[in-house]
C-alpha cells in the first residue's frame, strides 16, 4: 500500500466547513462565517464525505432538528475539532521560534581559506544558534566595510591603515618565505637565499598598496637594492598558481602547517633577509561595543589556535 492510500487527503477547510455547520446550525450560517458560498460549503462537505465515505449532514430540508448532522458526523465532531487545532498548531510551531542569528565577518580570501573556514566550521557546531557569514573583501575594502556598514562588526585582517577609527587585536603572525618552480635552480639548495640574489629574478608580488607588498619592497630598499616586479596578483593562492606556471618567484607569508603550498609543485626556501611579519588580527569599530553575539564570536576566535 502506498502513502498516499494510506493516509488519506483531508483537508483543513473540508474539515472546517463540518465544524462550522455543527456551530452555526446551518448551511448558509456556516458558510457566511467562514466567507464563502453556501455552494462552497456544500462542496466541502461533500469532498469529505467521499474521502471518509460516510453521510455526514442532512441534505433535505424538512423539519428542524437540534443539529445538522448525522449519527456519522456527530461522532466525527470532537476529531474534527482536535484536528483544525492541530494544524494551527502546525502552523504556529515556526513562528514561534526565535529569527535566526547572524554575525557578519569581512576578512582577506587568505584568512578564509586557510583559517576561517575551519574556525567557523568549529565555532557552528558548538553553537548551532548563531551563524557566522563570512565576507571575502581585499584589506582596504575590510577597513571601508567596517567604517561603513553597521551591520559588520569584525574584520580579520592584517591592518592596512586603520588609523583612530579602528581597534586591532592581535591573532597570530606569519613569517615570509620564498617560493620558486620546483625545477629553478634555487630550489635546489639548502641555506638561506640573500635578497640580492633575487634581483634578477622576476618576481610577483601582491598588488600595490597591500601590507605584504610593502613588507617585501621595504626589505630590499633596506639592502638597497629594487626587486624586478614582473606581475601582481590579489590573493596568495594566485601567486603560487603563478610560480607553479614558471612565470616567476615570489616572497609570501605563509602559515607553518603548510596548507597554502600543499599539492602545488613549487619549491620553498627560506631567506637571509628579516622581512616583517605579516601581522593578523582582529578589527572592529573604537569605542563602539560589540555586541553579544559578535563578541562571542571573537572569544571564540581568540580561544582558538588560528596559526
Amino acid at each position: 500500500m502506498t502513502h498516499h492510500e494510506t493516509f488519506p487527503s483531508l483537508s483543513t477547510d473540508q474539515v472546517a466547513a463540518l465544524v462550522e455547520l455543527a456551530r452555526q446550525g446551518s448551511l448558509r450560517a456556516a458558510a457566511e462565517a467562514l466567507h464563502i458560498t453556501e455552494q462552497g460549503a456544500r462542496n466541502r462537505l461533500v469532498a469529505l464525505e467521499q474521502r471518509l465515505g460516510v453521510q455526514l449532514y442532512r441534505k433535505a430540508r424538512g423539519m428542524r432538528r437540534t443539529t445538522p448532522l448525522t449519527a456519522e458526523g456527530r461522532r466525527l465532531l470532537p476529531h474534527a475539532v482536535v484536528f483544525l487545532e492541530r494544524a494551527a498548531g502546525l502552523c504556529e510551531l515556526f513562528a514561534e521560534l526565535p529569527p535566526a542569528r547572524q554575525v557578519n565577518v569581512v576578512a582577506s580570501q587568505y584568512l578564509i581559506g586557510y583559517v576561517l573556514i575551519d574556525v567557523v566550521r568549529r565555532f557552528h557546531a558548538a553553537r548551532p544558534d548563531l551563524r557566522v557569514r563570512l565576507l571575502a573583501r581585499t584589506e582596504q575594502e575590510i577597513e571601508q566595510v567596517l567604517r561603513e556598514d553597521p551591520d559588520t562588526w569584525i574584520g580579520v585582517a592584517a591592518p592596512y591603515d586603520a588609523g583612530t577609527e579602528l581597534e586591532y587585536t592581535h591573532l597570530f603572525s606569519m613569517d615570509f618565505s620564498l617560493i620558486v618552480p620546483r625545477r629553478h635552480p634555487l630550489a635546489k639548495g639548502t641555506g638561506r637565499v640573500p635578497l640580492r640574489q633575487l634581483v634578477d629574478e622576476p618576481m610577483i608580488l601582491y598588488e600595490t598598496g597591500s601590507t605584504g607588498r610593502r613588507h617585501v619592497i621595504e626589505a630590499f630598499r633596506h639592502e638597497g637594492l629594487e626587486p624586478r616586479v614582473e606581475m601582481e596578483a590579489t590573493n596568495t593562492d594566485l601567486i603560487v598558481r603563478m610560480v607553479e606556471a614558471g612565470l616567476g618567484v615570489s616572497i609570501v607569508p605563509l602559515l607553518s602547517g603548510g596548507a597554502v603550498t600543499r599539492g602545488h609543485r613549487v619549491a620553498i626556501r627560506q631567506l637571509a633577509a628579516k622581512i616583517r611579519p605579516i601581522d593578523s588580527g582582529i578589527l572592529t569599530r573604537r569605542g563602539e561595543p560589540l555586541p553579544a553575539d559578535a563578541g562571542t564570536f571573537v572569544e571564540f576566535v581568540k580561544g582558538t589556535q588560528c596559526k
